[in-house]
């Protein structure tokens, strides 16, 4: 009787080491180490602003922000528990007060100014859990329910929004978020603030089950062109919980030519075969993001995520470059010996670009049959036409199990951000924990984003089609899109994981680049004296025009009045440059200069009337691989003129010579 009981017991606790109950609520943020497992009773969806007629009014008038009135109240969400909400986005600035009504109650659970929830500083919507930047403010801090969850807003308008949420089995016992906090969801609280804060450090200690022992093996390896160097192989059951890999400068460059790729019990395919720079988040070559679980810091790139298997484990690099001499790889590998559970998914990047994309049609991430979820994408986007992103008004769409389950707002807000093209806002390389902006360069029609899905993940028992538009609407801007996304799934995606050849692969520089001075165009230099700038937007003709402005009203006093901007190349070459420019009764005669010498003829700008001209052929100019300084300088004007000044609405440059 003894002997089977200890069977007995040994067979219960292998049962339940191989199966985890599912983490609700906090927990899902704690247990990093569950992100493996396969959340089939799991439902997942999304409540937004977006657009039902299929145009781009995506909660700019409001008339799509909400589900019904209440009185004056706009409903903005509703569900049926038990469940939770997990991400709530919202572009600022939002006036009102919003309420969650939980379980049926009549008084609200929650009722606060829409501004205290999104600032981080407001028990219970803490920092690091509430933040924003790049145009956009989030709120991972999971609204828990059991039977229902009403979300309100007192204001006459609210516009624009994404609330994410997860639905769960009828059975399951769920305890409905408290306001104020009890001492144990402060306690969890932070815990999980330790493992935010700690973004772009070692956190695979998270990532494997508490207790265990993980191990870290370093390598040193050479890898010469046109070969593979293998970084680890493990033949025993286990799981990966983070990986170093550097320098992280030897991976940079436009080429994508060396890919890194994974391999789980002895698949002979990979599950992961992707441009180096692209898996580790890199920016049209360039190192770009910091997150909690990916990025680069301190000149090695990195990855927290676990890994799991029952038998082997390899992962490898593979040269495609040309020749030249070896790279000299310096990685470090992080593994538990905990092996894969069978209720968890093997963890697979797919790599994907289209160039360009197709007309009518949206990007795909990702399309696929099986069981898993989606935890993350790395988006790169580049416009065919340079000097404007406005193929950055996509919506993402997600189709889950043949059902749309999510529906966002702009491509910009599904990163966390908004409002790109405005200062202080979705304009420049900004890294957050969760999501971040990898890029904003109008002038090269030129952008990206990232966002880890957790806890806010994209379950799929049977299939997910996961895209992102290209333009406002019709997906009619022509564009260059590359993403990774990262997911666990029970079998290998239905998706081609092997990578085009080496040509179709390399990032594509724009042969024209238009600058908007009167946007956002760094000023080098401006007159020292007697000399007026401005950035100035007027109403002309049908249209409006936005303009750089040098007025002046005397002698500058060492020379002609000039300015000079800061251009970012992206590659070097001879450039023809041209310059679109309001004409008029007061404008004078520009010539353009490189280290003080002229680079082409002098240009009038007057006309008798005021105009908007046709690009002015400048001159011709040498120029590097990043920032140049040019100057423009008025250097005098037509007889008829009154004034001697200059309105630039566009500077273009077009590569002649590679």
């Amino acid at each position: 009787m003894i002997a089977l009981s200890a069977g007995v017991l040994l067979r219960a606790q292998s049962i339940r080491l191989d199966h985890e109950a599912p983490a609700i609520g906090m927990d899902v943020l704690m247990r990093l180490d569950l992100l493996p497992q396969i959340k089939t009773q799991i439902s997942t969806g999304m409540f937004s602003s977006y657009d039902r007629s299929g145009g781009n009014d995506d909660g700019f008038s409001g008339k799509y922000s909400f589900l019904r009135k209440e009185g004056e109240d706009l409903v903005i969400a509703e569900m049926e528990g038990p469940g939770a909400i997990y991400r709530m986005h919202m572009p600022g600035p939002q006036e009102g007060i919003m309420e969650f009504y939980l379980d049926g109650e009549k008084t609200p659970r929650v009722s606060m100014k829409i501004a205290d929830i999104v600032d981080g500083q407001h028990s219970p919507f803490l920092a690091p859990l509430v933040g924003g930047g790049v145009g956009g403010r989030y709120c991972y801090v999971p609204i828990t329910y059991q039977h229902s969850c009403k979300v309100v807003v007192k204001a006459p308008i609210f516009c624009f929004y994404d609330i994410n949420y997860a639905t769960y089995p009828k059975n399951t016992v769920i305890e409905s978020f408290q306001n104020p906090p009890t001492a144990e969801w402060l306690q969890k609280m932070e815990k999980i603030s330790r493992i935010i804060y700690a973004s772009g450090s070692n956190i695979s200690q998270y990532m494997a089950p508490a207790g265990t022992a993980i191990k870290t093996l370093k390598i040193s390896k050479a890898l010469a062109s046109g070969q593979s160097a293998e970084i680890i192989k493990i033949n025993s059951p286990g799981r990966i919980v983070g990986l170093r890999l550097g320098p992280a400068r030897l991976f940079a460059g436009k080429e994508r030519d060396i890919l890194i790729r994974m391999y789980w019990d002895n698949d002979p395919k990979p599950a992961v075969s992707c441009p180096v720079g692209d898996f580790f988040g890199y920016s049209f070559g360039e190192p770009a993001s910091k997150s909690l679980f990916l990025g680069t810091s301190n000149n090695m790139n990195y990855l927290y995520l676990p890994m799991p298997y029952n038998q082997s484990a390899r992962i490898e690099l593979v040269s495609e470059r040309g020749n030249s001499e070896p790279l000299q790889i310096q990685a470090e590998v992080d593994y538990a010996p905990n092996g894969k559970r069978s209720d968890e998914g093997y963890f697979y990047a797919y790599w994907n670009r289209e160039n360009p994309c197709t007309n009518g049609i949206p990007y795909t991430y990702l399309k696929t049959e099986g069981k898993g979820h989606v935890i993350g994408v790395f988006l790169q986007a580049q416009g065919k036409e340079p000097g404007g992103t406005i193929f950055f008004e996509g919506d993402d769409v997600v189709t889950i199990d043949g059902k749309m389950a999510i529906h966002g707002t702009g491509s910009e807000d599904s990163f966390n951000g908004g409002w790109y093209d405005v200062p202080a806002r979705w304009e420049e390389r900004t890294s957050f924990p969760l999501s971040g902006c990898l890029d904003y360069k109008k002038y090269l029609g030129r952008t990206g984003g990232y966002r880890w899905m957790i806890p806010d993940t994209y379950v799929f028992n049977h299939s997910i089609d996961y895209t992102i538009e290209h333009g406002p609407e019709g997906n009619a801007v022509n564009t260059d899109y590359t993403s990774v996304t990262f997911l666990y799934s029970t079998v290998k995606p239905s998706a081609e994981i092997s990578l085009p050849n080496l040509a179709a692969r390399r990032i594509s520089d724009p042969d024209k680049i238009i600058f908007v001075p009167g946007w956002n165009v760094p000023v080098h230099s401006s007159p020292l004296s007697n000399g007026i700038i401005e950035k100035k937007g007027e109403k002309f003709g049908n249209g409006w025009v936005r303009y750089f402005s040098l007025k002046t009203i005397g002698p500058d006093e060492f020379g002609p009045h000039h300015v000079s901007f800061i251009f970012d190349i992206p590659a070097d070459g001879k450039y023809k440059v041209s310059l679109k420019a309001l004409t008029g009764p007061d404008q004078g005669i520009i010539q353009m200069f490189q280290y003080d010498s002229p680079l082409g003829e002098p240009v009038d700008l007057f006309t008798t009337e005021p105009k908007t001209s046709t690009p002015l052929p400048l001159g011709t100019v040498n120029m590097m691989e990043g920032n140049n300084v040019v100057y423009f300088k008025l250097v005098g004007q037509n007889a008829e003129s009154k004034g001697m000044n200059m309105k630039i609405i566009e500077i273009i440059f077009e590569r002649i010579i590679p």
